[in-house]
């Protein structure tokens, strides 16, 4: 069982969160292309490389990166091709040497019980993969079989140290790992502890955890410098308020990742307004160890202005039930609108802080009330 037995129910993995439960669609306006898709995958195309050469001087990261289906037929063909190359290596041997012609009981051949080029094919696959049925054998009679037989042992080794070792490599990627590392659909922007905060939400689905788990934010932007040079991507770091006071997260159960939006955020201008027509993204990426495999893995998510609610928060997910805590990742992306100023954090500060704006406000709206019943008084009149 894949995940925290007793707090998610069985069927959880075979289905979506109850954010992501099919809506009906409806024809929209196109969105804006995004840096970094919501599962994590880079959306940049890499056009007009001209030096090519350079991934062949890696070949093993290169046979990594590639799909599985061309992995899987260079790994056939390099068996094959090999197979095919050192068979015909040991029938020319044998057509040398005159073993393919009927001799007497005192003829020696170079390799026993080779006849045609099917019995070479099949005397190269027991030497490369030392099957050795018994049939076939080298004798002392050629040099040149001797040494045959010494290279195909070590280029078949050569073969099976890469193509494993890559098998492998594919199997065990850390972003594997961060399939079952899940953020939530929205991210909120609203007061926490007096202060303006960006959250987002982040769980982990297996029992096994993530060692020294840390997150990063960027905020991806489309800004122009005092030169007036146009930065098409400009990313800018977010300082990030740990929930657990050090420098990683204990993931165990999920957590609301915090962001104060103060002076030296790039949220700082921000408001529920302009949120509506701000042209930004901003990038979460979680990095940890896996606690199995030792493995650096890292997830990633991103969240376009559309997707970040002004004025809500999430809603509580854990709970303690028979002496245990029981995660309901079924609450895992829902939110609730809370009380929020719509003004931007530096409109806060300068109306000096969320207490004096809350009763500036509220003198305001009962300065308005006033002046509402005065009007109706006089209309009475």
């Amino acid at each position: 069982m894949l995940s925290r037995k007793g707090l998610i129910p069985d069927d959880y993995l075979l289905t979506r969160l109850a954010e992501d439960v099919l809506q009906p669609k409806f024809e929209t306006e196109s969105r804006k292309a995004r840096f970094v898709a919501k599962n994590g995958t880079c959306n940049v195309a890499h056009t007009n490389i001209r030096e090519q050469g350079r991934f062949l001087q890696d070949v093993f990261t290169t046979l990594v990166d590639l799909k599985w289906l061309h992995t899987l037929v260079i790994f056939t063909m390099s068996f094959l091709c090999s197979w095919l190359l050192f068979g015909m290596v040991w029938w020319l041997i044998a057509f040398a040497h005159g073993d393919l012609d009927q001799k007497g009981d005192d003829f020696v051949p170079c390799v026993t019980d080779i006849h045609s080029f099917s019995s070479a094919f099949l005397f190269s696959i027991e030497v490369q993969v030392t099957i050795g049925f018994g049939g076939r054998m080298v004798t002392e009679e050629c040099v040149s079989a001797i040494v045959i037989l010494i290279i195909q042992n070590i280029v078949g080794l050569l073969i099976n140290a890469i193509m494993l070792g890559c098998i492998f490599m594919k199997t065990a990627q850390a972003n594997r790992r961060a399939e079952t590392l899940i953020f939530s659909k929205h991210a909120v922007i609203t007061v926490r502890n007096n202060k303006l905060c960006f959250m987002f939400r982040l769980g982990d689905l297996r029992k096994s955890m993530i060692i020294s788990a840390a997150i990063h934010m960027q905020v991806v932007r489309k800004t122009v410098t005092n030169e007036g040079e146009m930065v098409p991507l400009d990313q800018i770091d977010i300082q990030m308020d740990n929930p657990v006071g050090t420098n990683s997260i204990f993931l165990v159960s999920p957590l609301i990742i915090s962001h104060v939006i103060d002076k030296n955020s790039p949220l700082y201008d921000l408001s529920a307004d302009g949120l509506l027509h701000e042209d930004m993204e901003v990038i979460v990426v979680l990095e940890g160890v896996v606690e199995t495999t030792g493995i650096t893995t890292q997830a990633r998510t991103s969240y376009l202005s559309d997707e970040i609610l002004w004025g809500q928060r999430f809603v509580p997910t854990v709970s303690q039930e028979d002496g245990m805590y029981a995660v309901d990742y079924s609450k895992f992306g829902n939110t609730i609108k809370v009380a929020t100023p719509s003004c931007s954090a530096r409109a806060l500060d300068e109306a000096g802080g969320l207490e004096r704006f809350k009763l500036q406000e509220s003198t305001s709206a009962g300065a308005s009330v006033r002046r509402r019943i005065k009007r109706q008084h006089t209309k009475d009149k």
